[in-house]
């Protein structure tokens, strides 16, 4: 991950962007819209409160790389005579797509939308991601060579089995947005909408009004998506309603905070109990204040506070409570087992279903999580389809690539910048609210200027470049031990882990987290480094008058389908 970061402070934005679409397939989407689940893991954050900005540095390399073309892989010269269907047009079966097509597969994605890219293109506002970004990443996938059934839905897996497919991946995502019944829904149900469906149809121009007071009901990212766009559609009241806790919403704290930018109050630990309506015309939402407490079992449950119900007036209510996933189209007489929540029955190393030609990812497989999860879930479904397709064992994974070299120049130079910058966390440039509520598709955040992103390039601690120890050439003088900024390096007697954590500079009361020991040392001493707090600066190897630590850079290459061990 930093090496892209690097890449960038060099201005080297189309390597950048490549180092991305490798992994990532969707660095110009992902730069905009990803819910950042690598960013908690950041050694920014142990020496301030805000990680290195990961995400939207994607976005910077998107935006600046120029025409990338010429570096894409190309089609496959000639088939390999196996042929893979993909249920989905959706992130999970793009990857699918994209790693399988150039080995020589014919892959053919079929989507009951016109437009391939699934919940990309549907339900993410396109004032938070521009279409024209969705049309160019897709088309670097359709420019290999998959064959695209857009508009052709598929409503049996029974019928698509009996045809010359050599495997089937499934990416239909969960595309069942969670109804509420209660007093009401079926009397005031032409202003009571499913959120996910609300979203699709407003990107696809079905939808452009709401009416001028709304509520919506949910907590997580497309209830921030639904309220935001209802600003944009001609809501003026907008109000957000959750039954738990701020800190317990699931929508990412970003998104609460552009929403809340936006003149959109949030209200929690509130229930719905009934919709309020006039002969069928909805007139407002009527909640049960709640609170947490702690049953008997130990569990935390919602009880009501005894306080008088609240009444919230509203022309439109939309319900953004959960996404299920939905397999009517799949008979249950084709050999795929389903669990007792009506999900298929998935191997989470192999994705493949207990139908061996039935593979799954994304939403899909294991409920709704997110864009780079589905991503990851293709590149490993690819892997298992290739190795079916050509009759080799699906759980014979091949290890990914890794490297280790060092970065020594010099004595004390490096070929790397480890300066350590003091700046906090630069802020994204916003659209002014007033334009930004004006137009449903103009996109709100501008993205880093280049001066910005080299600044926050600058707060990258390269945590992929490893300190290393040669204990045959410690002298045991401490030096490293004086210039750490963080205590993690600690020379002491050896003794049982318990004991050892507790006598260390900084004692390390992480568990989790192994200790780096050494062998025993010339005076029966060993070090001891706890990589918990290891900021990976450097300044041990630098201050080392032996070379006893060194800075090596880790470089992890992920497998991809076609790669060692994957075929004959």
């Amino acid at each position: 991950m930093p090496e892209y970061i690097r890449m960038i402070h060099a201005g080297r934005y189309a390597d950048a962007y490549m180092v991305n679409w490798k992994s990532n397939v969707f660095p110009g989407v992902l730069g905009r819209t990803c819910d950042r689940p690598c960013e908690p893991a950041c050694r920014r954050g142990r020496v301030e409160d805000e990680p290195v900005a990961i995400c939207r540095l994607k976005r910077v390399a998107a935006d600046h790389k120029g025409d990338v073309s010429a570096r894409m892989p190309l089609p496959a010269a000639k088939h390999n005579g196996l042929r893979v269907a993909c249920i989905g047009a959706g992130p999970a079966s793009l990857t699918v797509a994209r790693d399988l097509a150039p080995l020589g597969y014919e892959v053919v994605v079929y989507d009951g939308d016109a437009k391939a890219g699934g919940m990309i293109r549907s339900q993410i506002p396109r004032f938070r991601l521009p279409e024209s970004v969705i049309d160019e990443e897709v088309g670097y996938i359709t420019d290999l060579g998959p064959v695209m059934k857009l508009g052709q839905r598929v409503d049996s897996l029974k019928a698509l089995l009996t045809e010359k497919y050599d495997a089937i991946f499934v990416g239909t995502g969960a595309p069942r947005g969670r109804d509420l019944h209660i007093p009401g829904r079926q009397e005031a149900a032409a202003s009571i909408h499913i959120g996910i469906d609300w979203l699709s149809s407003v990107s696809f121009g079905h939808i452009d009004k709401i009416g001028k007071r709304v509520i919506v009901l949910g907590g997580g990212n497309t209830a921030m998506d639904c309220c935001r766009t209802s600003r944009r559609l001609g809501g003026e009241s907008v109000t957000v309603v959750v039954r738990s806790g701020f800190e317990e919403m699931k929508a990412s704290p970003w998104e609460k905070e552009d929403a809340m930018h936006e003149g959109i109050p949030i209200l929690n630990w509130m229930v719905p109990k009934a919709f309020v309506h006039d002969n069928g015309r909805l007139t407002g939402v009527m909640f049960e204040k709640v609170e947490p407490r702690v049953g008997e079992d130990g569990r935390r449950k919602v009880v009501p506070t005894g306080e008088p119900d609240q009444f919230i007036e509203c022309d439109d209510v939309l319900l953004a409570i959960g996404q299920e996933n939905s397999f009517p189209w799949i008979e249950r007489d084709v050999g795929l087992e389903f669990d007792q929540w009506d999900m298929p029955k998935v191997d989470e190393i192999t994705f493949q279903s207990t139908n061996p030609r039935v593979f799954f990812g994304g939403d899909a497989a294991f409920g709704p999580k997110n864009i780079i999860w589905a991503v990851a879930h293709g590149h490993e479904a690819a892997v298992s389809i290739d190795a079916f397709c050509r009759g080799n064992d699906v759980r014979l994974r091949p290890p990914p690539g890794v490297t280790l070299a060092s970065q020594k120049m010099g004595i004390h130079e490096w070929s790397y910048d480890n300066d350590v910058s003091l700046d906090l966390r630069f802020k994204v440039p916003h659209l002014e609210t007033s334009k930004a509520l004006a137009d449903v598709k103009a996109e709100v955040e501008l993205g880093f200027t280049l001066e910005q992103a080299l600044a926050e390039t600058q707060r990258c601690l390269n945590c992929d470049v490893q300190t290393v120890f040669a204990a045959p050439a410690c002298i045991e003088c401490d030096a490293c031990v004086d210039i750490c900024p963080t205590d993690c390096i600690t020379f002491t007697a050896n003794g049982p882990e318990d004991d050892l954590r507790t006598r260390l500079k900084a004692p390390a009361t992480n568990e989790t987290q192994d200790l780096y020991v050494s062998g025993t040392l010339p005076t029966g001493r060993v070090m001891v480094k706890d990589e918990d707090v290891c900021l990976h600066c450097g300044l041990c190897a630098e201050r080392c008058p032996t070379g006893a630590w060194d800075m090596q850079k880790f470089l992890l290459d992920i497998t991809h389908a076609g790669g060692s061990g994957c075929s004959r």
